[in-house]
């Protein structure tokens, strides 16, 4: 019953933490061209989408920006985020490996392209797999969560003060059983760390990854006990 509850926490928090809709810059120049405007309006659908039947379509656009402009990185990266929303929260392991998969093989085509932010696809792929233990924690458990802190130390050594990097490391820790050295008494010094970083944090452009600041703040406030929402709404 405690792994079922675990499971279904780590579920609900990680889907609203790709779900958050990211907080703007504070300075955004008027996009460049069509292509920038139609990408930036897609990727901000994408923060907004909380029902899973809203994605498809979605997903449809950014494939749409990759064919119209195959060198660029984010539609991949955002590809491989939107499969990622999807898998999180559901009751079929199978489905939810099978859109894992995609994610997979969208962000290994991010990498690959020019000017790709290896330490942004690096924390990405670490909360891929923390997809795969949450499709079946019992089984998967040991195996991934060594490939989680493996991409994370990969994506800190690229990029010390990245934010979602001690998120998805909070992440890992929070949601872990006391008994393997988790808990939230453990994974709270790592969301300070990421809210801090977060409040520092400026974006390389208005399209890059700027995901993370939402949740790290709601989990804060649950550990802390002033959170009067639950992690779903966030």
């Amino acid at each position: 019953m405690k792994t079922a509850l675990l499971t279904l926490a780590l579920a609900a928090a990680s889907l609203a933490a790709v779900a958050q809709t990211q907080p703007a810059p504070a300075a955004t120049a008027a996009p460049a061209d069509a292509y920038t405007a139609m990408l930036g309006a897609t990727i901000a659908e994408q923060n907004a989408i909380t029902q899973k039947a809203d994605l498809p379509a979605n997903l449809a656009k950014l494939e749409r920006a990759a064919s119209a402009r195959p060198t660029d990185w984010l539609p991949r990266y955002y590809q491989a985020r939107g499969y990622l929303k999807m898998a999180f929260g559901g009751s079929d392991s199978d489905q939810a490996d099978k859109l894992l998969d995609q994610a997979d093989a969208a962000l290994a085509q991010a990498k690959k392209l020019p000017g790709a932010d290896q330490a942004e696809v690096l924390v990405l792929q670490a909360y891929i797999y923390q997809g795969r233990i949450q499709a079946a924690p019992m089984t998967r458990g040991a195996l991934y969560t060594g490939r989680v802190h493996e991409a994370l130390d990969q994506a800190l050594k690229l990029s010390p003060d990245n934010p979602r990097a001690y998120l998805v490391l909070a992440n890992d820790l929070y949601y872990r059983p006391a008994m393997f050295g988790g808990g939230a008494e453990k994974a709270k010094p790592l969301y300070e760390k990421a809210k801090a970083l977060f409040a520092a944090f400026k974006p390389a452009t208005a399209l890059s990854p700027n995901w993370g600041e939402a949740t790290a703040t709601a989990t804060l406030a649950r550990i802390n006990g002033t959170d009067t929402t639950t992690a779903a709404t966030k």
